[in-house]
């Protein structure tokens, strides 16, 4: 049976942010941390060993695999910030027009440095995220 490698654990948000090497991507993760705690009213917790994850949802597919995952977050990693919004939500690409510069790959959004976005659309993203995962995936 299929075991989900990307689980929420106990560690300490804080000292993952620590340990990354590049100082300004640091700074760019407190000031993500900010953001998506403000944002989502949901306290940050560590998934897996670098994503930074804000609320759940319990999804399941009509294969039958299930699990859980944060509703939206990011991962502060060593090329790039790796953005987590819903997949499948129309309105992420309406407001990704308008986000800045930034790649995206099948469920990430990648970019350089907070300075390179809009914050205010990064606000946006998020509460729009949020709001299509919990009616996609209302709690049970």
């Amino acid at each position: 049976m299929y075991q989900l490698k990307t689980k929420e654990t106990d560690n300490s948000v804080i000292e993952f942010i620590e340990q990354v090497e590049q100082p300004k991507k640091r700074e760019d993760a407190y000031r993500l941390l900010d953001i998506f705690t403000e944002t989502t009213g949901f306290e940050a917790a560590m998934w897996g060993p670098s994503i930074i994850g804000f609320g759940k949802y319990h999804y399941k597919y009509d294969s039958g695999h299930e699990g859980d995952a944060p509703l939206v977050g990011f991962s502060p990693r060593k090329a790039k910030i790796s953005l987590y919004f819903a997949t499948g939500d129309t309105e992420r690409e309406h407001l990704l027009a308008k986000f800045g510069k930034h790649t995206t790959g099948k469920a990430c959004v990648y970019i350089n440095k907070v300075a390179d976005i809009d914050e205010e659309v990064l606000k946006e993203l998020i509460k729009q995220s949020v709001r299509f995962l919990q009616e996609k995936y209302p709690n049970e």
